[in-house]
């Protein structure tokens, strides 16, 4: 028996498990897959929690229960990467070979990388909301929070869904409006980035309505360190931008067990070069990469994984047959972006296409609106949870093209 092996049970290892567990012959091929936490998180419900809008509990489940009867589901810590002999050795001393190896173990935020960043005032009035941790310490820091200056700020552009930070201003200046104590807070969005976003078009309706909103975007600021005493950012060419609490989005990196293994990219932050359209290592033959731990230069956002996911299971049945892998995918990503006071906009855009404005996913019908500002987007936003749950994790169809389509966007 042939063995497929996939480290990591985030949304894009629990995904193909189940696409492998249904298209896979049993007998020929055993599926393993490996994780350190029992837990699953839906992280796009992070945003919400420090609002009061999601509770803790909302976006939590045991990861067992999204895997299919017949994978083998292994806790434990993953120490290295074996590529020469095709196994992984865990931190316990043992080994798992493998015939084919799926590697889907995401970024994390690293704070340690930004010296002041987590020191003395982490999680008191430094937070970060892109984990369980930070943002339930956010939400009880904000419900009693008397006000002053609130600074989101980007450390690097690689980060992990990228318009979340842009969400959290929005619902900030949502929530203290709604609390009646707006003007005693001043919001600041302070990223590397010349603008509020990478794509022209939705950097040009998303300053519009950061202006709107009230909240000041202090663009091309590089963070060298947090100096925790002044309670200041410092740029590498000095400047400084002060806070009374500070919302981070620290530099994110791919998992250690990546530049153990000797399998990360050139710039250190343990992605793995991979062939950005048939996902397939540009180092290793049997090695194929999904997710946040690829390099490909698309969004590191849950609805490209679900994309990546529609190519990588039709590669993998033509390697395993012999055949050239022809599935390609684009590099299509969307994105809800959360506005405030029940309603949001959606992008959809891929390598070559940026965000257009349209409807999405059917012309003329929509119902959402691209690069618009709508309730249908604010309930297709909310209504993503249950999909997440009962149909991305579980591998199932879903009613919209791996692909991107130029179908009810406009161009002029």
């Amino acid at each position: 028996m042939k063995n497929i092996l996939i480290l990591g049970a985030g949304t894009a290892g629990t995904m193909m498990a189940n696409k492998l567990h249904k298209a896979l012959n049993h007998k020929e091929w055993r599926i393993t897959i490996v994780d350190r936490d029992e837990q699953h998180y839906y992280q796009p419900g992070f945003l919400f929690i420090p609002f009061g809008i999601y509770q803790p509990e909302d976006v939590v489940k045991p990861k067992a229960n999204f895997l299919p009867k017949g994978v083998d589901f292994k806790i434990a810590e993953i120490d290295k990467i074996n590529s020469s002999e095709n196994e992984v050795t865990l931190t316990n001393g043992l080994t798992i070979p493998y015939d084919i190896l799926v590697i889907a173990t995401g970024t994390v935020p690293v704070p340690e990388e930004t010296p002041g960043l987590k020191g003395k005032l982490w999680y008191k009035d430094i937070f970060d909301f892109y984990t369980y941790e930070g943002t339930t310490a956010l939400a009880k820091k904000l419900k009693d929070w008397k006000g002053g200056k609130l600074v989101i700020n980007l450390a690097e552009t690689i980060i992990k869904c990228p318009v979340a930070p842009l969400e959290f201003a929005f619902l900030a200046d949502a929530y203290f409006t709604e609390k009646g104590m707006r003007d005693k807070v001043e919001i600041s969005y302070v990223t590397p980035l010349s603008g509020a976003f990478t794509k022209p078009k939705a950097t040009a309706m998303l300053s519009k309505l950061l202006d709107e909103k009230g909240i000041k975007v202090i663009p091309d600021f590089y963070l060298e360190k947090v100096d925790e005493d002044r309670k200041v950012l410092v740029s590498y060419d000095e400047l400084e931008v002060p806070f009374d609490l500070l919302v981070s989005v620290p530099v994110n990196k791919g998992d250690e067990l990546i530049e153990r293994s000797d399998m990360g990219d050139e710039d250190g932050l343990n992605f793995i070069p991979t062939d950005k359209e048939t996902l397939k290592s540009k180092k290793f033959d049997n090695v194929f990469i999904i997710g946040d731990a690829t390099n490909v230069p698309a969004s590191k956002a849950g609805s490209v994984a679900h994309f990546e996911g529609e190519v990588l299971i039709e590669n993998i049945l033509s390697y395993i047959a012999g055949q050239p892998l022809e599935a390609k995918f684009d590099g299509h990503s969307n994105c809800f972006i959360e506005t405030g006071f029940g309603k949001a906009s959606l992008i959809d855009f891929n390598y070559t296409t940026e965000p257009l404005p349209g409807v999405y996913p059917w012309p003329v019908v929509g119902p959402m609106g691209l690069l618009k500002v709508t309730r249908a987007n604010h309930y297709g936003k909310l209504m993503f949870k249950w999909v997440y749950w009962h149909m991305l994790l579980t591998g199932k169809k879903l009613p919209v093209s791996g692909h991107m389509s130029m179908a009810g966007k406009v161009t002029a």
